[in-house]
């Protein structure tokens, strides 16, 4: 019997190497493939000025957003706040954004989370609420960072060896084929939904 096909899609890759890029091509494209689709989640987007990252930004598939980082903010709430590299998160924003974004809800076909990385999992909710929609039937399209000098983050370590998870790794010769490749892939399941 041939295992059944991972619900679970992981995109992984060097910073800057287009797994938001892909995510978004890839949600684009089947928006229109499939428009009766029910498609909840959020990415993330550089906030940048002057042509300088400044932070990221936590956008909802329906065009909400807010901050979700920035390496500008300076105030005295913001002084509490956990840091990644130069950035400040604001945990409080990303929570009102992607957590109810994150609810299994049965007329849901699709799950989009870009990403699961360290900024995020300072949430204490974010992390189980990703794994109730990892453990849901529905499919998830997600982003992870990569392995920085052998060392994974826990929290990403645990969705990159779920057993119902299939990693596909980004690099700028593969970036075109990945893309079909994952759209083809999660086209195939929907149509069994």
């Amino acid at each position: 019997m041939a295992a059944a096909p991972s619900r679970c899609l992981l995109v992984t890759g060097p910073p800057g190497v287009g797994k938001t890029t892909l995510v978004m091509r890839v949600f684009e494209t089947l928006r229109g493939s499939h428009p009766n689709l029910t498609i909840r989640g959020f990415y993330t987007r550089e906030v940048r000025e002057g042509g300088e990252r400044v932070g990221f930004e936590v956008v909802t598939l329906d065009g909400r957003s807010g901050p979700l980082s920035s390496s500008r903010v300076s105030s005295s709430e913001s002084v509490r706040w956990p840091t990644v590299g130069k950035y400040k998160v604001d945990v409080s924003s990303l929570e009102s954004l992607a957590l109810p974004e994150l609810q299994v809800k049965e007329e849901t076909d699709l799950f989009i989370i870009d990403e699961v990385g360290k900024m995020e999992l300072f949430s204490s909710a974010f992390f189980p609420a990703v794994m109730r929609v990892i453990e849901s039937n529905i499919p998830v399209l997600a982003t992870i960072p990569i392995p920085r000098r052998g060392r994974d983050i826990p929290g990403v370590a645990r969705l990159r060896n779920h057993p119902g998870a299939a990693v596909f790794t980004l690099n700028t010769a593969n970036r075109d084929t990945m893309r079909d490749t994952i759209y083809n892939h999660l086209s195939s399941l929907l149509q069994k939904r």
